[in-house]
């Protein structure tokens, strides 16, 4: 078994040319608006917990970015600085040093595997099983849950990673309630109204991603354009390298580093929890040349039998339903049937106009 294609020397000055995209996929990077980027929301008086009420201000900015974004940045969010640096340390650590029998042990083409080291790819012409291209990036994904203990699903060396996950995943998975929360009452609804409608026994699921320094960015990307198919994203990214890029009025936005900052980016449940009025956006990762960016995703969602559809407080003879309700089911599986294209998953759920 291969245990990856990925070219790991930085001395190289080109990149190989199954990394190569054709000019119609590649990122344009002097494209890129630098004028603004997603709005930063401060959670500096919002704990979440027992009386503590948000403030009318606070529901107005979250609701907002929400609308016209998809996408925002929390600051004085409470989770340690030093326990989310160290859990970047470990991310680098996983990738870096993983020992090869242990590499081998969890490197997999299936991306339906609950825990795998994989490589994601596009499919540039019309046989899916010709003109791959691979994303110049590495990710691990696993489950994870806020209580239980999922260590032994993890590799055992580097110990960093094992060591540091469960810490973490437990303050995420509060700030992740404090989130659900002020969402649903930027809708208008009761605060715990998409949490219940989410479910009870929510999949949650844990990706790292590493991206080396690229001697081509121009050519290349690290993610492929997408949106997040789950409810809820919370994203770390390491510090001072930016790469992840938002679409904003059909241009590409620059997300940039924010000191001790996540970025919340809304998945397609929420968008169709929220009739369209919330987005789920698509977004993409970019290389650079100098330096390599880690990033941990923890991604919130329905279990697979959960039914989903618009919630009936946001649907009038004004707002008529965009989407039929469906299992969380066969929303994955329509999922892993567009793999490596440009998914559009949600719309195969849009009632047709």
């Amino acid at each position: 078994m291969e245990t990856s294609s990925f070219p790991c020397t930085s001395s190289d000055s080109t990149i190989p040319s199954n990394f190569i995209l054709p000019e119609s996929k590649r990122p344009h990077l002097s494209q890129v608006s630098t004028l603004s980027s997603i709005p930063i929301i401060d959670l500096k008086n919002y704990t979440g917990g027992g009386d503590n009420v948000p403030d009318s201000s606070l529901l107005e900015k979250i609701s907002q970015a929400c609308e016209e974004y998809g996408f925002f940045q929390i600051i004085n969010h409470g989770i340690p600085e030093d326990l989310c640096n160290r859990m970047m340390d470990a991310i680098a650590k996983l990738f870096e040093s993983m020992p090869p029998e242990e590499r081998k042990q969890f490197f997999t083409a299936d991306l339906t595997k609950q825990v795998k080291l994989f490589n994601y790819y596009i499919n540039t012409g019309s046989d899916r099983t010709q003109d791959k291209v691979q994303m110049w990036s590495e990710s691990f994904s696993h489950p994870w849950h806020p209580t239980d203990d999922t260590s032994h699903l993890l590799p055992r060396n580097p110990p960093d990673y094992r060591d540091v996950f469960g810490k973490y995943a437990k303050e995420i998975y509060e700030l992740m309630n404090r989130l659900l929360r002020l969402i649903s009452q930027g809708l208008g609804l009761e605060k715990y109204c998409l949490k219940k409608r989410v479910g009870e026994n929510p999949s949650l699921k844990a990706q790292a991603n590493y991206y080396p320094p690229c001697p081509e960015p121009e050519l290349t990307l690290g993610l492929n354009v997408h949106t997040d198919f789950n409810a809820l994203t919370v994203l770390r990214q390491s510090p001072g390298v930016t790469g992840l890029q938002v679409i904003k009025d059909g241009e590409w936005v620059a997300v940039d580093f924010v000191p001790n900052a996540f970025v919340i980016n809304l998945g397609d449940q929420i968008q169709v929890l929220s009739n369209g009025r919330y987005k789920s956006v698509h977004h993409r990762a970019v290389t650079n040349k100098e330096q390599r960016r880690v990033t941990l995703a923890m991604f919130y969602g329905p279990n697979r039998d959960s039914v989903i559809g618009p919630i009936d407080e946001l649907v009038d003879e004004h707002h008529p339903p965009l989407y039929r309700n469906y299992r969380y089911s066969e929303f994955q599986d329509e999922f892993f049937r567009q793999v490596g294209t440009r998914r559009l998953v949600k719309e195969a759920f849009e009632f047709k106009k």
